[in-house]
């Protein structure tokens, strides 16, 4: 009988331990993001900047611990982002002054290149925070500036990973994105409101959710799963397929030549739409230069590199 209860216990344990094992495998691999996090505060003129360790640890557990999706993601699959704040003033020993500069990027199938999705700079970033409170988030009403310009973006990014994926496949993300700007009319804090400014956080998704814009949304998705991810077997053919998703945004800047999304593209892509087209054909490269000098004459000088 001893025997037979010892024998009980072991399995009881194993069991235990087993689900303890799926349990935390699940937690694993279900988060969305893979963010790093850095704050500089070397314009803060403090004595004691342990305050700085406090929040870049928060903020990182904040964006890489949460679960912002219901989809289930393998450790590989997580979305490469960063987010660098620069701090510009501490009003007082818990109210600070920043930028929030967000990148993202996404694998390109079969190599070791990484294609930027977002290099978006943040100028408007006003928050609070106390190193001994936790960091509270509520998807249905504005709590605090911090965690809801963290939140935002991370859906942001989110998204646009999925419409390079599928086509205008990150819409759910882009709406969850919305809601926060929605809960965030009444903030005191700049950056959520149509007035205050034509290129902050409520033009990115108005320009992302707007029928005008889904040409870009398209462009998204034909310029990295159809023409990106078939490079590795065919340059030359992903090479077409890129240039026709780019002609694809001139739609956009005739509806609105001054689309604030236009130009956050072209910010994460420019260098590598030149390196890619360096290569072409030369009708080609006639032909993108024109196309971009028209549409994207803010990065004009970049593109006479094509032709060299």
């Amino acid at each position: 009988m001893e025997q037979l209860l010892l024998t009980i216990k072991k399995i009881s344990f194993l069991i235990l331990l087993l689900v303890l094992l799926l349990m935390s495998s699940t937690f694993s691999i279900a988060q969305e993001l893979n963010c790093s996090v850095q704050i500089n505060s070397s314009q803060v003129q403090a004595t004691d900047k342990s305050v700085f360790d406090v929040m870049q640890k928060n903020i990182f557990e904040f964006m890489n611990s949460r679960k912002w999706t219901n989809n289930i993601y393998q450790p590989n699959e997580r979305i490469e982002c960063s987010m660098l704040i620069s701090v510009n003033e501490q009003s007082s020993p818990t109210t600070f002054k920043a930028s929030i500069q967000v990148q993202s990027r996404r694998p390109i199938f079969n190599s070791s290149y990484n294609s930027t999705l977002l290099n978006h700079i943040d100028k408007e970033f006003e928050f609070t925070f106390n190193e001994f409170d936790n960091l509270q988030y509520s998807e249905t009403s504005f709590l605090n500036n911090l965690t809801s310009v963290l939140a935002f973006y991370a859906y942001v990014i989110i998204g646009l990973d999925y419409d390079s994926y599928s086509l205008k496949g990150g819409t759910p993300y882009f709406t969850e994105a919305q809601k926060i700007i929605t809960n965030a009319q009444g903030a005191r804090e700049p950056g959520w409101k149509a007035f205050e400014s034509n290129a902050n956080r409520y033009w990115i998704i108005q320009d992302l959710l707007h029928p005008t814009h889904e040409p870009l949304r398209q462009c998204y998705y034909e310029y990295h799963r159809l023409g990106f991810d078939v490079m590795a077997k065919d340059v030359a053919t992903g090479r077409v397929v890129v240039l026709e998703s780019l002609k694809l945004l001139d739609k956009v800047y005739k509806a609105k030549p001054g689309a604030f999304q236009l130009q956050s593209f072209f910010n994460a892509k420019a260098d590598e739409i030149v390196n890619l087209f360096k290569d072409a054909l030369v009708n080609e490269k006639n032909e993108v230069v024109t196309l971009l000098d028209r549409i994207n004459p803010m990065n004009a000088s970049k593109y006479k590199a094509i032709k060299k």
